[in-house]
């Protein structure tokens, strides 16, 4: 009898398991070597007419994006100094837009992007500060 007793609460502890890991939505670990590298710019960085000889954008440093899949965060990444990023993803359909309250004048994103097994995207993504 204790032995049916000690089978049955086995068992009845692998179903809450696996119950368990059925219902949750947990991201696949990424592929080494597979994700999104890049830099980030920002412009215009001056208002009026472009000059001639003038850089019209510069890098975006220090800002944190979100990186979004179905609407569910996924992962955020932070570029630095030179507006340079790398994040490590699984493949798949991404959209990354900065992180924080929306401002009323710019944009930074949404951009929509494809991370492909086994490569790092490239990608070189320009926001608007809305400066005129």
């Amino acid at each position: 009898m204790r032995f049916f007793f000690s089978l049955f609460a086995g068992l009845v502890g692998l179903i809450f398991h696996f119950a368990a890991m059925a219902g949750s939505q947990a991201t696949p670990t990424p592929e080494p070597g597979t994700g999104l590298e890049g830099v980030i710019l920002i412009g215009p960085v001056r208002g009026g007419p472009a000059r001639q000889g003038v850089p019209d954008s510069a890098p975006l440093p220090n800002a944190t994006f979100v990186v979004e899949k179905e609407s569910r965060t996924i992962a955020t990444f932070t570029t630095d100094e030179q507006g340079r990023f790398q994040i490590s993803l699984p493949p798949g359909h991404y959209t990354v837009s900065k992180k924080g309250a929306r401002v009323a004048i710019g944009s930074y994103g949404p951009f929509e992007v494809d991370v492909t097994a086994g490569q790092m995207k490239k990608v070189t993504w320009s926001c608007d500060t809305g400066i005129r």
